[in-house]
């Protein structure tokens, strides 16, 4: 099952069963994707949807971020929880072992020695990590193996 029949399954689950919060969350990834394919003019594959995805998620990560400097928990409690559902739809995510072998493996084949390739080996990584890793964790990675 794709992650929009997915979410289309979970949507009608969640109207069923009465689940205002998750409903909502459903809503907004589905209003994302179609404002996306509406902006591009097809329907969307399933990498374009997964990138739809991480960006709702990195959102509401930042958000997470400025309500917990603001002292707001009720917000921080609700993010927390949006960010909850939508981490069902994501894929699963890599161990730091296995994205620090990911990103030696991919210095090594761009042949990096310094920062100055840091977008060379950052353009070569991010596909193999999509949807799978944080990328400033993996900015971060990145970083430590060319210094």
């Amino acid at each position: 099952m794709n992650i929009l029949d997915k979410l289309n399954q979970d949507m009608k689950d969640a109207m069923r069963n009465k689940e205002k919060q998750r409903l909502m969350v459903i809503r907004s990834v589905k209003s994302a994707i179609q404002n996306e394919v509406i902006n591009k003019g097809e329907n969307l594959s399933e990498d374009e949807v997964l990138t739809v995805l991480t960006r709702e998620m990195k959102q509401r990560k930042e958000s997470l971020h400025e309500f917990e400097q603001a002292a707001r928990t009720d917000l921080v409690d609700k993010t927390n929880a949006e960010i909850q559902i939508l981490t069902e739809y994501m894929p699963s995510q890599l161990s730091d072992s296995e994205l620090r072998q990911i990103v030696e493996d991919t210095v090594s084949e761009t042949s990096a020695s310094s920062k100055a390739d840091m977008g060379k080996v950052m353009g070569a990584i991010m596909p193999k990590v999509k949807g799978r890793a944080d990328g400033s964790k993996v900015k971060e990675y990145v970083e430590q193996s060319l210094t």
